[in-house]
């Protein structure tokens, strides 16, 4: 049998820490804590999390095939320069919308990067529905918006074969499936792969393993789940020692270990008290499975 094991790696606690993405030129893992308005980047040789503090909350971070990152700050797609902390703003979205934010983004085998919004919450997943929208930012800098009437645009992540696409609007309780065309960027033909389980609670981040299987954060479910995509099968429960569970990626240098973020808004002492690790980042080895390297956004 595996044995799996899961460790807090770096305990700082976040609000709403996501995004998980391994840097594999910097041996790091990046991650956002939107809450608090910062770009996290953990180190597993100093065992110490830096963060370059942003002027709004940031929702997702991505790779930079020039250098450096990419973020979703606000309703806006900008540019990171870690070293000097300096954010410049790409473009902006929901430009008719109020009281929006981007939430989840991630870049696609081509080099764009997808990132969807939902409206600013009035506590932890209650908020005004129908108000989100998934986009695109092209390698151009260009934005395409390709559907509106989202609640809490999640987790995404692409097949191997790069011909599904697949993405999570979190108050669905769903994963769907929708056929994806890696030389335009479109998708189409959206349906429902997996209806989650009330323990399994709310589905948020999302990321695939070389073996093609989806591994799901749930919300409020304090757990990772595995699931098979052709068959809708759930395949493994991976329970962790806090609630909230936002997100996963997979790293290290063969990608043979998986990173979690957590969150600890919405949580009263009492709560915190019985989950000291609520908010921290947690590393997950032994699963026996690895995942899929990240790719760099291409503009």
């Amino acid at each position: 049998a595996m044995s799996v094991r899961i460790e807090c790696v770096a305990e700082e606690r976040c609000g709403l820490g996501e995004s998980p993405v391994w840097d594999e030129e910097e041996g790091a893992l990046l991650y956002v804590d939107i809450s608090g308005r910062k770009v996290c980047r953990w180190s597993p040789l100093t065992r110490q999390a830096q963060a370059v503090p942003v002027d709004a909350p940031v929702s997702s971070v991505a790779l930079r095939k020039s250098g450096d990152y990419v973020i979703t700050l606000g309703t806006r797609f900008a540019a990171l320069k870690w070293k000097e902390e300096l954010v410049t703003t790409i473009t902006q979205v929901d430009k008719d919308k109020a009281n929006t934010r981007f939430n989840d983004g991630k870049v696609d085998p081509a080099g764009r990067y997808f990132a969807g919004t939902m409206a600013e919450e009035i506590r932890p997943a209650v908020l005004e529905r129908h108000q989100g929208s998934l986009y695109t930012l092209l390698p151009d800098l260009s934005v395409v918006k390709h559907f509106d009437q989202v609640d809490i645009s999640n987790g995404l992540d692409w097949s191997l074969d790069h011909r599904t696409f697949f993405y999570i609007d979190s108050l669905s309780y769903s994963v769907d499936a929708f056929d994806y065309d890696l030389q335009t960027g479109k998708i189409g033909n959206r349906r429902s792969i997996y209806k989650l389980e009330k323990e399994e609670s709310i589905p948020d981040g999302m990321c695939i393993d070389a073996e093609g299987k989806l591994w799901v954060a749930c919300y409020d479910g304090g757990r990772v789940i595995r699931l098979d995509p052709e068959t809708g099968k759930l395949l493994q429960t991976v329970k962790l020692p806090i609630d909230k569970t936002t997100s996963c990626c997979f790293g290290g240098k063969d990608y043979s270990e998986m990173y979690v973020t957590s969150a600890s808004d919405g949580m009263d002492k009492e709560w915190l008290s019985r989950q000291p690790q609520a908010g921290g980042v947690f590393k997950i080895t032994g699963l026996g499975v690895k995942g899929v390297p990240p790719y760099p956004f291409a503009g």
